[in-house]
């Protein structure tokens, strides 16, 4: 594109409350309340309440006041994947990110120039979201969660094929699956459910709500129940969906000896797994690993790379190395979802 343009940074950058948009008059996934938020996801850290207009896709703002109640925002403006609207003369469009049910990278064109804010996103396979939509553009602002050489996440099938063999030697023991309530804990389920098992699932009382919503939404996770006292004293060989918090409260000890896993991509530290006393670690991520990582900030041809949300400082120093010009935009309000 002609270099007589206005550089990207000139109308879109970070402020006090998040990236914003300036000819468009809104912000992308602010930290604070704001008139006007474009939203890529509904993990808290992206997704807040009290803003006076939110743009996302229907199942982000279903998954919004699911979370927040159903006034949380002024005005909800629902936006299907791959259509295009223009706000103030700048043209949106959200395209797919694979992160969880609804995700979406927010696309924008102004003054010739197009710059993909990407949210969370992967590129593995997860059968309760739409696949990761590669955009190229001159402006790539990328997250950097597993921003280091040593991440590399299994295939969940794979993962699940761990479970399931654990399972099988220990038939006595109740499996609990420490999972993130939002995306992760019902992408398990699904994959798990694929790999034939169809006995009932059972529920930690955080985690009924979003997947019940997922099940309205359209995604099969089979026969799934909370796990009641009463379930906890007489369940031995089954499954048990948690919030990863739960694995050492209270709560999992009415379940006698069971088997502790955790899903996560942090789980390919084996020191994270010792710290959370888990003892069947499972390398599942939603978000992208290192090669992944490195490929799309190489596949989408942006002249510049903008870095959020993780390994920062790492990610930008190794694009240098490869000659690709990128900076850390240092946002604040981002806290990494218990992954």
């Amino acid at each position: 594109m002609s270099s007589t343009f206005p550089p990207v940074d000139s109308w879109l950058y970070p402020s006090e409350a998040g990236l914003f948009c300036e000819p468009g008059g809104f912000y992308i996934d602010p930290h604070r309340s704001v008139d006007r938020a474009i939203i890529t996801h509904g993990h808290s850290d992206h997704a807040r309440s009290g803003h006076g207009a939110v743009l996302a896709t229907h199942e982000t703002i279903e998954i919004m006041k699911v979370r927040y109640g159903e006034n949380c925002a002024g005005a909800f403006q629902p936006l299907k994947l791959g259509e295009m609207i223009t706000i103030n003369g700048v043209g949106v469009r959200l395209a797919p990110a694979g992160h969880i049910l609804g995700s979406a990278q927010v696309v924008l064109e102004w003054a010739g120039k197009r710059a993909v804010i990407s949210g969370d996103y992967k590129r593995a396979t997860d059968p309760t979201c739409t696949p990761f939509e590669l955009v190229p553009c001159d402006v790539f602002v990328t997250e950097a969660t597993f921003a280091l050489p040593v991440f590399r996440h299994e295939k969940a099938a794979h993962e699940v094929e761990k479970l399931l063999g654990s399972m099988a030697a220990e038939p006595d023991r109740p499996h609990l699956i420490g999972a993130y309530n939002l995306g992760k804990c019902q992408r398990m389920i699904r994959v798990i459910r694929d790999a034939g098992y169809s006995e009932p699932i059972y529920l930690h009382g955080a985690v009924i709500a979003l997947t019940e919503l997922y099940k309205r939404l359209g995604v099969d996770l089979g026969d799934v129940r909370p796990a009641t006292t009463e379930d906890a004293k007489s369940l031995s060989g089954g499954i048990v969906m948690c919030p990863p918090s739960a694995l050492g409260d209270r709560w999992s000890r009415r379940f006698g000896d069971p088997v502790n896993a955790f899903a996560s991509g942090w789980m390919r530290v084996r020191g994270r797994a010792r710290q959370h006393g888990v003892e069947l670690p499972l390398v599942v991520s939603d978000h992208v690993d290192w090669p992944e990582l490195i490929a799309t900030v190489t596949d989408v041809g942006a002249e510049e790379i903008w870095v959020t949300h993780g390994r920062e400082d790492a990610l930008v120093h190794y694009l240098a190395t490869r000659g690709i010009k990128a900076r850390a935009l240092a946002l604040v309000g981002r806290e990494e979802e218990a992954e």
